[in-house]
């Protein structure tokens, strides 16, 4: 089924981004303590967190392709969705962190002098983290998959946390090490944001929230089916990036059952071909005439 193809082609964006934290939390650790460099080793244990956080995201696309069983009629595509919140925690957490250990930096100074290879480290790992949010971003489009998007921007927040890292290493070799601490601020501030962002949309999917865009587009899309006489309810909720739709249309009540079943059909083919990925359930009610009030 092409839904459970694409979210094993989402598994590749979660095991890149978990190999990429593994090497780069290792050579920052490693380079970090050989030359003195706290906010190096910072940046290297922000990415050992991550790798916790790519893992709730691949162990939320496994779940998600579980079929429907008993106790889960419609599946376990939201464990995705699950996955792409408790990402959102994880980035809060250590969003959190960059800030008070920036804060307390500022009544803490008694730094050595880094070397310029851990600054030269650090850039490296900003455009390699760079490079990784670029290919799951562009994954997480083609899969249309929350969590891998979620990891996209948690890849993002990293590259930022590596190129402020690099700016507060050389800021602290010539001598300005304030400059370390307010990038810290800044890039904390930027992680919980990017936090927030993926919580709300999490929230608003698992509370079977709706884009009204879709509601319009597919709305205008059924009323111009041919026998729609009008659209009566719509009713829409997502499960990882599969859609569900309930719709029921009004038609002229002499229609036989073969001729109000073709005219769900033609629906639920419109809709497909707009939306491939999308469960369409169609209820057919008879169109009634609104009474004629005579006027005496």
């Amino acid at each position: 089924m092409e839904l459970y193809k694409q979210l094993r082609e989402g598994e590749k964006g979660a095991w890149v981004s978990i190999f990429t934290y593994l090497i780069l939390s290792s050579i920052k650790l490693t380079i970090g303590y050989v030359g003195n460099s706290e906010a190096l080793l910072a940046d290297g244990l922000n990415n050992a967190t991550d790798i916790i956080a790519s893992i709730a995201v691949l162990v939320g696309l496994r779940i998600s392709q579980k079929p429907p069983d008993q106790n889960h009629h419609y599946g376990h595509l939201r464990a995705e969705t699950v996955a792409s919140l408790v990402a959102s925690f994880i980035m809060l957490a250590v969003g959190i962190q960059v800030i008070i250990q920036s804060v307390q930096g500022m009544f803490h100074s008694t730094h050595q002098e880094p070397s310029l290879l851990t600054a030269t480290v650090a850039f490296g790992s900003a455009i390699v983290m760079y490079i990784v949010y670029r290919y799951n971003l562009a994954l997480s489009k083609k899969v249309k998959s929350t969590a891998v998007k979620a990891a996209a921007y948690d890849n993002r927040s990293d590259a930022l946390v590596s190129i402020g890292t690099t700016i507060g290493i050389l800021a602290a070799i010539f001598g300005y090490s304030i400059i370390d601490t307010i990038t810290a601020l800044l890039v904390g501030l930027l992680i919980i944001k990017t936090a927030f962002d993926i919580f709300v949309e999490s929230v608003h999917t698992l509370t079977d929230g709706f884009d009204e865009e879709e509601v319009e587009t597919l709305s205008v899309l059924t009323t111009k089916v041919k026998g729609v006489l009008a659209l009566k309810d719509f009713k829409g909720r997502t499960h990882g990036n599969m859609m569900f739709v309930d719709l029921t249309v009004l038609v002229a009540p002499e229609l036989t059952v073969v001729e109000s079943h073709r005219i769900t059909e033609d629906i639920e083919r419109k809709i497909h071909h707009l939306k491939p990925l999308c469960v369409v359930h169609v209820h057919i009610e008879p169109y009634k005439e609104p009474p004629v009030v005579e006027l005496e």
